[in-house]
Formats: structure tokens, C-alpha cells, sequence
């Protein structure tokens, strides 16, 4: 009879000579704010501004680590009212950047205008993480 000790973390197994270890993330996104938009027919609808966690990048210019947060907008069907109240609560998911058509942007603190060739996209599907240790 082979006895397998409890462990802690929920999905862990201790096998024979190998240890698997399945852990869920719970990544969230924050809703920081709303806007107005147009559809093509010229009709209003609203847009939840949403926010990832923070990350450290490196500055392409400097090479020096700084700390950011993507950002982007998800249309949604709710109404003037409802979508006030959204803003500070979090959502399951990530922040994804997908590569896209070359674009213009005008840095707002600068009015340097750069070329960029990525956007951000929500991704409603919470990162799942699969780490097998070996024994």
C-alpha cells in the first residue's frame, strides 16, 4: 500500500517519483473608467476602460527597467447608469498585446508622433499555469 501525503495547494498530487503540480491564477483586470463612443450607424454606445496588473519593462531607449500597466477598452450593452458603477471592480482575465497593421500615435505628454505595430486586446479566458517538477 503506497501512501500519498496531503498537500496543501488544491490540484497538487505527489506521485511515486514525480511531482505535478496544476496551479490556477487568479488574474484579474480592473475596470478604471468609461467612455462614449460611435458605431459606424452614428449611435452611442459605452466602452469600460480596463486595466491589467503591473509589469516591469525595459525602456528601449535607456535599456533601464521601468513599471507600467496595459490598458485597453471592451464595448459593452450597459446603459449611462450602470456602467458608473463598474468602475473600480475587476474582471477575470488578462490584457494580451497582439500584433496589428502599422499605426501612427501621437504621444499625449509630448506630441511625438511614433509609429507603433501592436495593440492591446482583453482576453476574457484566465491564464491557467501547468508546472510539472520532475522527481
Amino acid at each position: 500500500m503506497q501512501i500519498v501525503p496531503q498537500l496543501s495547494c488544491p490540484g497538487a498530487y505527489l506521485g511515486e517519483k514525480s511531482l505535478y503540480v496544476k496551479l490556477k491564477l487568479g488574474t484579474m483586470v480592473t475596470i478604471i473608467g468609461v467612455e462614449k463612443r460611435k458605431n459606424r450607424q452614428d449611435e452611442e454606445f459605452n466602452v469600460l476602460i480596463i486595466q491589467g496588473g503591473i509589469e516591469s519593462v525595459l525602456s528601449k531607449l535607456t535599456g533601464k527597467p521601468y513599471i507600467t500597466a496595459r490598458k485597453t477598452s471592451v464595448p459593452c450593452t450597459f446603459d449611462d447608469v450602470f456602467v458608473k458603477h463598474l468602475i473600480g471592480k475587476e474582471l477575470p482575465g488578462t490584457i494580451e498585446r497582439i500584433t496589428c497593421d502599422p499605426y501612427e500615435y501621437i504621444i499625449p505628454k509630448t506630441g511625438e508622433k511614433i509609429t507603433l505595430e501592436h495593440t492591446y486586446q482583453y482576453s476574457g479566458d484566465p491564464v491557467n499555469i501547468e508546472e510539472t517538477v520532475m522527481g
